[in-house]
C-alpha cells in the first residue's frame, strides 16, 4: 500500500510518499509561497531531485506539482496517481471534537471549519488542501485526518481546564490542548518497542524540542499533562514563541506600545522566545554559535531554555509521581548534546546520569544514560509522517 502524507500550510505544502509494505520512504517535498509566487523542490528517496519557481496560484495548484514530480521526468517514481492508495492530512486542531483519526467526509470537514476559531493560520489551510487534493485525487481516493491534538485528549480536567471563568470553556472551549500529539505518540510508541513490553505500569516524559516545543507526560500509555494550550504559544521559550507569560506583563505591554490585539499575537509568536531574548536567531544553532563568541543576551536565551525545559521536567515528574525515561526528540532534542546534557546534569539529583560519548551524537536513536542511571534517558528520532500512514493504513484496510 502506498499512502501519500500531507501538511498543508497556509502558503505551503509538505508531502510524502511511503510505502506501507515495509515502511519505506518512495519521495518527499515542499511547495512554498502558495498565492505568493511559488517555489517547489521535490526529492526521491534514491536521491533523484527537481525544483523549479512555477506560480503556485493556490493548493490545487502545488498538488498538480506534485502530481508531476510523482509521475513525470527525472523524479517519476509512480506511473499515476491510481498507484497511491490513499491520502493521510496533518491537522493540527482538532478540538474535543475529535480524539481519534477519522476518515474524511463532509461532516469530518465542517468539524474541522468549526475549529478554525481555535486555530485559524492551521485548520483554514489544511481545510483548502483537503478539499483541492480531492479536487485532483478525486472524491474515490480514501483520505484520512491525524489531528495534532488528538494524542493529548487523555489529559483530566484537572489538566486541561484554565482557571478563568468557567462560562468560557461551554461557550468557546476555551481549555488546554495540546499540539505536537503525533510525534509524542511516535515517540511513546517507539519507546514501548524498544523496551519490549507495553507502557502500562510506566512513566514516561517525551521533550520534543524544535523551534516549537512541547513536552508531555506520559502515564500508562496515556497523557496526563502536556506544556502547550488552546494554542502552541503556551509552555516554555520557543524559536521564536514566548511560551508561558504572566498575562499582565503581555497587556502592559501591549496599552504602552498601542499594539492591537493581532499585534499582540504576533509579538508573542514571532517575536519573543530564543529570537527575542538573543537579538540574533531563533534558530538554536545561531544563538548557541553566538553564545560560544561571548555574546550575553544569547547565552542568557540558552539559560532560560535549560532552566525552564528542567522545571517543567520536575513538574511532571511531580504530576505523574516519578518517571521511569526521558524521551528527547525533534530537532534540537535530536541535534543538540550539549542541550541534551545540561537538561541531564540538572536533573542529576533524581539519579539522572549520561554517558557523555553516547550523548556526542545527532540525528540517531539511542540510549544516552548509564547503566546505573535512575532514570532511563533517549533520543528517539521523531517521524509523524509515518504515524499519520500508519494511521491512514489502518483506517483504510477497514473500509
Amino acid at each position: 500500500m502506498k499512502i501519500l502524507v500531507v501538511n498543508c500550510g497556509s502558503s505551503s505544502l509538505k508531502y510524502q510518499l511511503i510505502d506501507m509494505d515495509g515502511e519505506q520512504l518512495i519521495a518527499k517535498g515542499l511547495c512554498e509561497r502558495i498565492g505568493v509566487d511559488g517555489h517547489f523542490k521535490g526529492k526521491t528517496a534514491d536521491g533523484r531531485e527537481v525544483e523549479n519557481n512555477n506560480i503556485l496560484s493556490n493548493h490545487t495548484e502545488a498538488f498538480y506539482e506534485v502530481k508531476k514530480a510523482l509521475t513525470e521526468g527525472e523524479t517519476k517514481v509512480i506511473d499515476s496517481l491510481d498507484e497511491i492508495d490513499a491520502i493521510g492530512h496533518r491537522i493540527v486542531q482538532g478540538g474535543a471534537l475529535f480524539n481519534d483519526s477519522v476518515l474524511v467526509t463532509e461532516d469530518v470537514k465542517k468539524g474541522i471549519e468549526s475549529l478554525i476559531d481555535l486555530a485559524p493560520l492551521h485548520n483554514a489551510a489544511h481545510l483548502q488542501g483537503i478539499n483541492a487534493c480531492q479536487e485532483v485525487f478525486g472524491l474515490d481516493k480514501p483520505e484520512v485526518v491525524v489531528f495534532d491534538n488528538a494524542f493529548h485528549s487523555t489529559m483530566p480536567p484537572k489538566a486541561f481546564i484554565f482557571p478563568v471563568p468557567y462560562e468560557y470553556y461551554e461557550k468557546y472551549q476555551v481549555r488546554r490542548y495540546g499540539f505536537h500529539g503525533t510525534s509524542h505518540r511516535y515517540v511513546s510508541n517507539r519507546l514501548s518497542e524498544i523496551w519490549g513490553t507495553s507502557l502500562e505500569g510506566k512513566k514516561v516524559i517525551v521533550a520534543h524540542i524544535g523551534n516549537g516545543s512541547s513536552l508531555s507526560a506520559i502515564k500508562d500509555g496515556k497523557v496526563i499533562d502536556t506544556t502547550m494550550g488552546i494554542t502552541p504559544l503556551d509552555g516554555f521559550i520557543m524559536g521564536s514563541r514566548c511560551g508561558g507569560v504572566d498575562p499582565s506583563a503581555i497587556t502592559y505591554i501591549q496599552a504602552k506600545e498601542g499594539l492591537t490585539p493581532a499585534e499582540t499575537d504576533q509579538m508573542m509568536n514571532k517575536k519573543s522566545g530564543l529570537l527575542g531574548i538573543s537579538g540574533v536567531s531563533s534558530d538554536m544553532r545561531d544563538v548557541e554559535q553566538a553564545a560560544a563568541s561571548g555574546n550575553e543576551r544569547a547565552q542568557l536565551a540558552l539559560d532560560i531554555l535549560d532552566y525552564q525545559v528542567t522545571k517543567y521536567i520536575g513538574a511532571f515528574i511531580a504530576a505523574l509521581g516519578g518517571v521511569d525515561a526521558i524521551c528527547f526528540t525533534a530537532g534540537v532534542g535530536e541535534n543538540g548534546p550539549a542541550f541534551r546534557a545540561h537538561i541531564c546534569d540538572n536533573l542529576a539529583y533524581m539519579g539522572v546520569k549520561v554517558d557523555k560519548e553516547v550523548n556526542n551524537c545527532r540525528g540517531k536513536e539511542v540510549k544516552i544514560s548509564t547503566p546505573d542511571s535512575k532514570v532511563e534517558v533517549y533520543v528517539i528520532p521523531t517521524n509523524e509522517e509515518l504515524m499519520i500512514a500508519r494511521d491512514t493504513k489502518a483506517i483504510v484496510e477497514k473500509l
